[in-house]
């Protein structure tokens, strides 16, 4: 146990992962132990739904879904009944778009119980700093004049070959941020279509430099190719610093915080042409680059800010005690 802020947390040991989440034999005990008003979970998370319904609990349930279970579907036929069943518990399941509501095999039948409600993030570490202005300056001496950048994990999903594939018809640079499996494949997939001149891999970055790439970059791509993208984090720190966000159009809450025409541009995923041709319109079209840039901060500043994030959750508490 411990105070983090006034409040007390308890953490409960974790004994291993499944299906990337933690394991732990100690929640049907915590969870008969304590009397909240509320209990609030995060989806998915086998063991934690698994010992609600086994702890039967009283009170309220509010579920955050994060995103449907792609990629592991010899687990999903197991996890299925369990999921359906915690999902039919709950009084109220917050999404982070409309679009996941919409598309999600588990949400669209229960739609009538789901709330939209985005995620926000604090921008304080984005700010223009001096020291992240002049590291930004650096950046656009070494790569400019047009630079586009990436930030993520370099895992199947993220579509980063396709976004390396395009740079073949682009004339500019692109600047990939962050680690993964994929990586040794994704640096020979530019040495063999001899791009290594335009794609530079700077590897994960402090937040201080992040900071600075953000705010030196042109445009902001994120090229993901399969629904395991549920949101996208990244397009709302490039939207902090007015930055215009290429995305794709997945079943997903990607193009609800990207939207096309208003804070970037939005292409059909694994389309190597579209994604070129939409990097080379905003390269060459300053009016409609520093356009969408300021309408995308506006929108941040709007939609996706940590405190009206807190708000929206905390006017669905009252609404859901208010329901007792």
């Amino acid at each position: 146990v411990e105070y983090i802020d006034g409040v007390k947390v308890t953490k409960v040991a974790s004994i291993g992962r499944f299906l990337s989440a933690p394991v732990t034999s100690g929640f049907v005990t915590q969870l008969r132990k304590i009397k909240p008003d509320i209990y609030h979970f995060h989806f998915p998370n086998p063991t934690a739904e698994a010992s609600f319904l086994l702890a039967r609990p009283r009170g309220k349930l509010i579920v955050t879904y994060h995103s449907d279970i792609i990629r592991q579907k010899a687990a999903l036929k197991f996890y299925r009944p369990f999921l359906e069943r915690f999902l039919n518990r709950a009084d109220l399941v917050i999404a982070s778009s409309p679009n996941l509501i919409k598309n999600s095999p588990f949400l669209s039948n229960i739609s009538e119980k789901c709330k939209a409600i985005p995620f926000g993030i604090s921008s304080d570490w984005l700010k223009l700093t001096p020291e992240v202005k002049r590291k930004a300056d650096a950046i656009r001496d070494r790569y400019g004049p047009k630079i586009a950048f990436f930030l993520g994990r370099l895992i199947y999903y993220k579509g980063v070959d396709y976004l390396i594939k395009a740079m073949r018809n682009v004339e500019g640079k692109l600047i990939i941020a962050g680690e993964g499996k994929l990586g040794p494949e994704l640096k020979n997939l530019a040495n063999e279509l001899k791009v290594s001149d335009k794609v530079h891999f700077v590897g994960a970055l402090a937040s201080d430099e992040l900071a600075a790439y953000y705010h030196a970059c042109d445009i902001f791509v994120l090229p993901s190719v399969e629904s395991s993208e549920a949101f996208g984090f990244v397009q709302i720190e490039a939207h902090a610093c007015g930055k215009p966000v290429i995305s794709t159009d997945l079943p997903t809450g990607v193009p609800f915080v990207n939207q096309d025409g208003v804070s970037g541009l939005v292409v059909p995923p694994k389309d190597v042409a579209a994604l070129s041709n939409a990097i080379n319109r905003l390269f060459s079209d300053d009016a409609l680059r520093e356009r969408l840039g300021k309408q995308a901060k506006e929108r941040f500043e709007r939609e996706f800010t940590i405190d009206i994030m807190v708000d929206r959750v905390y006017e669905a508490y009252k609404e859901v005690l208010e329901c007792s």
